[in-house]
């Protein structure tokens, strides 16, 4: 079976790949625990061939960018972005530590906690930034000791595959594998009994389907899934200052990015000043084709999501929000939509409730601080939230808000040596940093007679 692979800017196909059958996934997964036994025992060997990686990926940003704007629609720069980001998380993970604990020890016994991989890690990554959350998998696993077959997402599969032939070279064979494929792939893999870890990147129902799928082999879990995530404007914050930050907060990527801000509420003296500030700055918004120069936001990536969009946002219309800036889609090929600012909605409404994932953004007005902790909280995701004022009270209240990062006037600041993790439904584990790694290896305590 083939997968066409559509450009978003077009609607057209830009190329085929071949997907993988169950009968090969299971002799790449056989073959990757062959792999594992001599992978496992050389750490200076993994963090040498991690730095190797991430001076591969820096020489061919260009290529690898270029395929990602192709399938997934953003522009150039911001995809020249990802791959560097990408080559900087594999070269900051190359240099963590993974220590033995040493917690007992005298006459009698001493006590070590050790570290050590599982053996074939599972990893399934998304379409909105197929290079940056592979890296976030594959780089930690890999330093840690297991193997990695990973599978991308349908929608964007080239540049996983190229990124895969790339570091094929610098890696002992069957180390590292993508294997393109659908949803039955995806399900094959999280069932195979030989893989022990499952990392995986998408929405919230694919990581319940997967939590149910390996409950019964009790596989470790490492499920980043979606958000909803508040900003709250306080009466004190500049807006002026924080227009900017706050559309690229909303808007990057085409609104594609489960830690963006999907929801804004203001307070009621900031309203009118912040809808007006947000609307000009989206009606000057630049969209187009990402191989443009000058091109600010790409389309949806892909036809479902862009429906998803168009629907949402018409359910807004009739339930009496008022489109202040954008709401239709641009004539012409490809999977284009307006930047789109909606005030006006009832907390129930799904632009408010649901994870848009897209360029439609609701401003909500409040009246006092207990009211809007309330209505930013009540969601069943937690990911990420930001507060916008003074710092010292902005911080005070975001202490109140559930969710796994906190943001004080920003919002998507991502480090690859800060944890992400998300409360509720946004997800179970944690990526980055050293509690990244360490999600892809077992305890194991070692007693020692003297």
């Amino acid at each position: 079976m083939s997968i066409t692979v559509i450009n978003p800017a077009t609607g057209a196909s830009c190329d085929t790949v071949k997907a993988v059958s169950p009968e090969e996934l299971n002799a790449v997964v056989e073959r990757a625990a062959r792999a594992f036994i001599g992978w496992k025992t050389d750490l200076a060997a993994r963090r040498s061939a991690l730095l190797a990686c991430a001076e591969k990926m820096r020489a061919n940003v260009h290529m690898l960018a270029r395929l990602v704007t192709q399938e997934q629609g953003k522009p150039l720069p911001k995809a020249e972005r990802e791959v560097m980001g990408a080559a900087r998380w594999f070269e900051y993970t190359a240099g963590l530590e993974i220590p033995v604990e040493v917690i007992h020890d005298d006459a009698a016994i001493r006590a070590e906690v050790h570290r050590k991989p599982f053996g074939v890690v599972g990893a399934i990554t998304p379409w909105n930034y197929p290079v940056m959350i592979a890296a976030w998998k594959i780089a930690p696993a890999l330093l840690a000791g297991n193997t990695v077959v990973l599978k991308p997402s349908p929608f964007t599969p080239l540049a996983t595959i190229a990124l895969g032939d790339l570091l094929k070279p610098l890696l002992p064979e069957d180390v590292l594998t993508v294997v393109p494929g659908g949803d039955d792939i995806g399900v094959a893999l999280t069932a195979h009994a030989a893989i022990r870890k499952i990392s995986f990147t998408g929405s919230t129902a694919a990581g319940q389907s997967i939590a149910r799928t390996t409950a019964g082999q009790l596989k470790r879990l490492t499920l980043e899934l979606g958000g909803n995530d508040a900003a709250i404007v306080l009466p004190d914050a500049n807006i002026d200052a924080i227009t900017e930050k706050l559309f690229w907060a909303a808007f990057d990527n085409s609104g594609q990015i489960c830690a963006a801000v999907k929801r804004v509420y203001v307070h009621e003296s900031q309203h009118d000043r912040l809808v007006e500030a947000l609307a000009a700055r989206l009606d000057a918004a630049i969209v187009g084709d990402g191989l443009e120069q000058g091109v600010e936001l790409g389309p949806l990536t892909n036809k479902p999501q862009f429906e998803r969009v168009v629907a949402l946002v018409e359910d807004a219309r009739a339930r009496g929000g008022e489109i202040v800036a954008g709401g239709s889609k641009i004539d012409g090929p490809g999977y284009f939509f307006r930047p789109t600012l909606v005030t006006g909605l009832a907390d129930d409404a799904r632009l408010v409730a649901e994870e848009q994932f897209g360029p439609a953004l609701p401003v909500l007005s409040y009246r006092d601080e207990d009211e809007v902790i309330a209505r930013a909280n009540d969601t069943n995701f937690g990911l990420s939230g930001s507060v916008w004022g003074t710092p010292e009270r902005a911080a005070e209240i975001g202490e109140h808000l559930q969710c796994g990062t906190l943001w004080i006037n920003q919002h998507m600041t991502i480090l690859p040596h800060a944890p992400l993790a998300g409360t509720k439904l946004s997800g179970v584990g944690v990526e980055n940093g050293p509690w990244g790694l360490a999600a892809y290896s077992e305890i194991r305590t070692v007693n020692i007679a003297h």
